[in-house]
């Protein structure tokens, strides 16, 4: 058991998870079964109504998934969460959780491909509006809103262009209005932002990115109140977006490093940042850490640290720009982010391919954008990749 006040990497390592009472096994064990067996019918009754606990069926929990669960919400300093199969798993069954037909939802324009795709052509056909604004201008967030809105939705930072959003001021207009303040902190991870702190309703997160942090699972997260959180499990029960006990014992596992990696992250970020802000064949850079960043002041208010994530955009053609990307060495072209290995991509090419032209010119998302997403080697490492890869262009 560990205490209320205890810090972060403790947490991370402890939270969640007690000594199997069967073998005195440290680590959870994989509860890799599909259903669970009663010794009556009246035991079954009382579980699968809720009168007593236990498990019934995976698809509606497991004891690996629970205690995966469990850690999370400690780290968010939420009152529970709730794991999907993916991030974009989590995303949609909390809005179809949220909203019903007539609603309408508030959303920064920033936001991931996959999601911006739901907003603009799924969740239209179920009879919801959804409004887009700029994610930096909070009066426009404010103006938008009509008498059927439930839900203001956020990312930040924002994919890829690294926007930050006022969570407080966010949260305050969603209380003001009776709506549910949602945020995707993906690219911030709990170790640098607490959005429940801040009064955000609901936390989502792609776990695939830091919370996992090697590259080997797929699975998302949702955290938030002990009132919001048992109708999103009955919702992943009906939709089917359960993660597997597999997966979420590699995702305990990788969180229990999350604090040590976020550390490196965090510094690579901010070096290579520095780095890129200097040379001659970069056109601009985007990260919340540099000074020069628009929402820079509003970043050091909320934020820890800036996270691992850095774009910018090459100062030349887009020929040029995919050459520089194509030979890179060390960093990867992969469509990815929060892993050990430093992946690289275009995100015209990658997470934006979908989105409409005149969407990504909006968002500044133009074919010379590079996202660096930075592993945990040493920065003078990734520094001298980046250089050799500029001096083939």
């Amino acid at each position: 058991m560990i205490s209320e006040d205890a810090g972060f990497s403790t947490k991370s390592v402890h939270a969640g998870e007690t000594r199997d009472p069967q073998t005195g096994s440290v680590i959870t064990p994989i509860y890799e079964t599909s259903v669970f067996a009663f010794s009556s019918t009246k035991e079954l009754i009382e579980v699968i109504g809720g009168g007593a606990a236990g498990y019934v069926y995976t698809r509606y929990g497991n004891p690996t998934v629970r205690a995966a669960e469990k850690k999370i919400a400690e780290l968010e300093d939420a009152e529970d969460a709730a794991v999907f199969s993916s991030g974009m798993a989590a995303i949609t069954t909390t809005l179809f959780t949220l909203v019903s037909s007539g609603d309408h939802v508030v959303s920064t324009r920033d936001l991931y491909g996959g999601t911006l795709e739901f907003f603009k052509n799924i969740l239209p056909k179920f009879g919801v509006e959804v409004s887009l604004v700029e994610a930096a201008n909070f009066n426009e967030i404010a103006s938008s809103m009509r008498t059927n809105t439930k839900v203001i939705y956020a990312e930040t930072p924002t994919n890829p262009t690294l926007k930050i959003v006022d969570m407080a001021k966010i949260a305050k207009l969603a209380e003001k209005k009776g709506l549910t303040a949602v945020v995707d902190s993906t690219f911030a991870s709990p170790f640098n932002i607490k959005p429940i702190r801040l009064g955000v309703d609901v936390v989502v997160h792609s776990a695939t990115k830091y919370l996992g942090g090697h590259n080997d699972l797929t699975a998302g997260v949702v955290c938030g109140s002990s009132d919001i959180i048992p109708k999103l499990k009955e919702m992943r029960k009906n939709l089917g977006g359960t993660l597997d006990p597999f997966a979420a014992w590699l995702l305990l596992r990788g969180l229990k490093t999350l604090g040590l990696r976020m550390e490196k992250h965090n510094s690579n970020g901010m070096q290579v940042a520095k780095y890129l802000a200097k040379h001659p064949k970069v056109k601009r850079v985007y990260y919340p850490g540099l000074r020069s960043h628009p929402q820079h002041s509003i970043a050091k208010k909320q934020m820890k640290g800036f996270g691992g994530v850095v774009s910018f955009e090459v100062n030349g053609s887009s020929e040029k720009t995919m050459k520089f990307v194509e030979n890179l060495k060390l960093c990867s072209l992969a469509a990815s982010l929060g892993g050990a290995e430093t992946l690289v991509t275009q995100p015209t090419a990658s997470s934006h391919y979908f989105v409409e032209e005149k969407m990504r010119k909006e968002a500044g998302i133009t074919d010379q954008l590079v996202r660096l997403a930075l592993g945990i080697e040493d920065s003078k490492d990734i520094i001298a990749d980046l250089e050799q890869a500029f001096n083939k262009i």
